[in-house]
């Protein structure tokens, strides 16, 4: 054979591109979350990493979503949305900051 890397190298392409399409596919996931009647439903949920959360607020007042450190919304007027992808795992509490007893929390695994 007169060029034995080159199928070595077509090998390691195919695979990686293979393992990107995995990736992606993972990472495309998404989940809403309602904010109505000054809660969040669901108040708990387990993601994956790579999922996007969406909230959308349903109530007639103005909302946010902070998890200290880690992301913050700007205030949400009725029917607008706040949306973050979760890249690393943990746990992460979250409130509104206009009415602190409004919390959940998301696991990402």
């Amino acid at each position: 054979m007169m060029f034995p890397n080159l199928r070595t190298g077509a090998i390691r392409l195919a695979v990686a591109v293979a393992l990107a399409t995995q990736m992606s596919v993972a990472h495309c996931e998404e989940v809403p979350v309602k904010i109505d009647n000054f809660t969040f439903e669901p108040a708990q949920l387990t993601v994956k990493v790579g999922t996007t959360v969406t909230w959308t607020n349903h109530d007639d007042i103005p909302h946010t979503v902070v998890s200290a450190g880690k992301f913050r919304s700007k205030v949400m007027d009725t029917d607008q949305t706040y949306s973050f992808t979760f890249t690393s795992a943990g746990d992460y509490k979250y409130f509104c900051s206009l009415h602190p007893h409004m919390v959940g929390m998301i696991k990402v695994e």
